[in-house]
């Protein structure tokens, strides 16, 4: 195990960066810095972790996983682990490197998307204690502070950069705000409610959820973004917010309606905020707020908004309100000072969860309060589509399903929630092995639409045989005219083997690659373009299994005759039986004696192929991929698809947090270990 020196030397570059950033200090000043950051380090960087995620994303009408990574810092001795929601807000599955390179899972405490900030608890054993860094006090920072940036960029193992704040209220310009660089997260504007520490020690992809320390070792900020200046949650803002993630896994805040914006210039008030508007049905539209009131005191708090810069304070204190209680607001309207009483009221989420409807090929959620307002809806009924599978059963409907849907009936059956579409369709599918169609009724826009729907996916069943004929064992193409002219055969006809089976009949009578096949019992073989390639085969079929058919061939420019007998022939790869896995979402079937020879693997050769991998799937994040031969999972032999079927079922009664697959991907024999959230 990697013991920490609590006087570790500083690295080399970050020493440079001292010493040139401060060329004209004296050396004690300069070795009075250096003492200080080792001791930021030497308390801090215990405490740092590299955070592994597998998250959930949906997108195209289906549920996909991802993985990525990020940073964190432990804050508590049990092992609780700040950093950013959107490094693990969506978590299915989320590892943790240690500073000694300990690899340990951790579970998912609480998350909350306004604050993009999530908790984390390091899984362990009982009573086992972790090096912890503590929250300073970020109002004290001050610009021009020296601070240290640390995480884990671009999956590097952790980093320590140097730095000093340029900002301590920092916003994202106006301009970017109505660009791509509006910072919203499961429908929240993060950037509404955090004021950055805006820094200008180097972060990258990957430093996200990192502390940014000051000079005594403790966070101060957490970082997030990065504009040119990296910019930090601050401590302040952060360290309340994960306590309450910590004791109850989220965040209750209080909501009134209003809708502010800063104070027009030409206002001659001295404070204030201008209220915009309000939200329909909401506490501030029910207490008589009107849109140009000027909100001057607030809980008897005097309210002052000039900038944008100045908005987050006002919606923190807004939503720290007591909820359920009648607060005072002092207000001017039409140059004349009143007095309403608004009653908070607890602020829901944004958005729902979303959820993959896998037999409508399309993914869905509950309608949300702030999601209603947005749609002008007086009712929080119906499923509200998010995205639509191309080629689905929604995509391929007339008229489709489109995102923004609001699906209310299925077959007269009324739909509430997402609860009441998954019940409906396990409902209208007992019975049904194939799709089968449905009515359903939607709103679209100010439009209610009905459309039919074929939902459900087909189960894998055998394909069927076709029916077995004479075949000869080997591979061959059509003898083109061009070939035919290049060859000095001109006007001759027939096929080119490509070659010949290893052990058949077609080997012990002595064919060889590159015999011309013209004539079978002196019947010329009519094909004379690559379209005809059947063609020969086809005569073929004409004979008995079993008989003796006389070949006319052309090798090394001497005609021959050779008899060989024709066999049954093999299973077509389609023919085989498949297995189809909806947790991991792939689907392999049996080797065919073509799988096999294209291969050059042995005919004893064991196992299934796979056919396809799901995008985003389970088996797709363990890297299982098309083509892949399984021969062993979870040390067990795979010998066809009934074995696996076997394997795999136990695998889903026992429901392990992973199962290992023995593949062979070409001449090469790969161990994957595939991870699943059951």
């Amino acid at each position: 195990m990697l013991r920490l020196q609590t006087r570790r030397p500083l690295p080399a570059m970050l020493l440079g960066f001292i010493l040139w950033a401060f060329p004209g200090q004296g050396q004690a000043e300069s070795a009075s810095l250096r003492h200080q950051i080792e001791s930021a380090i030497a308390q801090v960087k215990p405490a740092l972790v590299q955070i592994h995620v597998i998250q959930t994303v949906y997108s195209g009408g289906r549920e996909f996983k991802t993985e990525s990574t990020g940073s964190g810092t432990i804050i508590t001795a049990a092992g609780h682990i700040v950093t950013n929601h959107h490094v693990a807000g969506h978590a299915t599955r989320i590892f943790c490197i240690l500073l000694n390179k300990e690899k340990l899972e951790a579970e998912w405490i609480g998350s909350d998307p306004l604050s993009d900030l999530t908790v984390l608890k390091l899984k362990s054993t009982e009573g086992r204690s972790f090096p912890f860094a503590r929250f300073g006090e970020s109002a004290s920072v001050q610009v021009g502070d020296r601070v240290l940036a640390m995480g884990s960029p671009v999956s590097l193992s952790q980093s320590v950069t140097l730095g000093i704040v340029s900002n301590i209220g920092m916003t994202l310009p106006l301009l970017l705000k109505k660009g791509a660089y509006r910072f919203i997260l499961d429908g929240e504007d993060v950037g509404a409610y955090v004021l950055w520490i805006g820094h200008d020690a180097a972060i990258y992809q990957g430093n996200s959820g990192g502390p940014l320390v000051d000079l005594a070792g403790r966070i101060i900020g957490i970082n997030e973004i990065g504009i040119g200046l990296g910019g930090a949650i601050p401590s302040d803002l952060a360290a309340p917010i994960v306590d309450q993630l910590i004791e109850k896994g989220y965040i209750t805040r209080s909501w009134t309606g209003w809708e502010i914006q800063p104070l027009l210039h030409e206002d001659k008030n001295a404070q204030g905020v201008l209220l915009s508007g309000t939200a329909k049905n909401s506490p501030a539209e029910k207490a008589g707020f009107e849109s140009g009131d000027i909100l001057i005191r607030v809980n008897s708090l005097p309210v002052s908004v000039k900038n944008p810069e100045e908005l987050p304070l006002f919606n923190r204190m807004e939503a720290e309100l007591p909820i359920d209680q009648k607060v005072p607001v002092e207000i001017m309207r039409n140059h004349r000072k009143m007095e309403l009483t608004i009653i908070p009221m607890e602020r829901e989420a944004a958005r729902s969860r979303t959820v993959e409807a896998k037999t409508w090929g399309i993914t869905v959620q509950n309608i949300s309060g702030p999601a209603a307002r947005e749609l002008k809806r007086a009712s929080l009924d119906g499923v509200l589509v998010t995205s639509v599978r191309p080629g689905g059963p929604g995509g391929e409907a007339k008229p489709s399903l489109n995102a923004g849907d609001i699906l209310l009936r299925v077959n007269e059956l009324p739909l509430k929630s997402v609860q009441d579409l998954l019940n409906a369709t396990q409902k209208l599918s007992v019975g049904h092995n194939e799709p089968f169609p449905v009515l359903v009724e939607f709103d679209r826009s100010s439009e209610r639409l009905i459309s039919v729907v074929q939902i459900g996916t087909r189960d894998i069943s055998d394909p069927g045989l076709e029916v077995k004929k004479a075949w000869l064992p080997v591979a061959t193409q059509v003898i083109t005219r061009e070939m035919a002219r290049s060859l000095g055969i001109p006007n001759r006809t027939g096929v080119r083997i490509t070659q010949v089976y290893e052990g058949s009949t077609a080997e012990t009578a002595g064919l060889a690659v590159g015999d011309l096949i013209l004539k079978i019992d002196d019947e010329a073989i009519p094909a004379a373009h690559v379209e005809d390639y059947e063609v020969f085969q086809s005569m073929l079929r004409q004979y008995a299994v079993g008989a003796f058919v006389t070949l006319n061939i052309l090798r090394d420019g001497r005609e021959l005759s050779i008899p060989v007998q024709l066999v049954r022939a093999p299973q077509l790869p389609r023919e085989m039986s498949k297995y189809h896995d909806r947790h991991f979402e792939f689907t392999a079937r049996d080797l065919s004696f073509y799988d096999l020879a294209a291969s050059k693997l042995p005919k004893d050769r064991s196992g299934v192929l796979v056919e396809e991998v799901t995008p985003g799937s389970w088996a797709a994040l363990g890297q299982l991929a098309a083509g892949d031969i399984i021969v062993a999972v979870d040390g067990k032999d795979i010998r066809d698809v009934n074995t696996l079927d076997g394997k795999m079922k136990e695998i889903q009664q026992a429901q392990p947090d992973s199962c290992v697959f023995h593949i062979l991907r070409g001449v090469h024999h790969i161990f994957l270990q595939l991870e699943i959230k059951w």
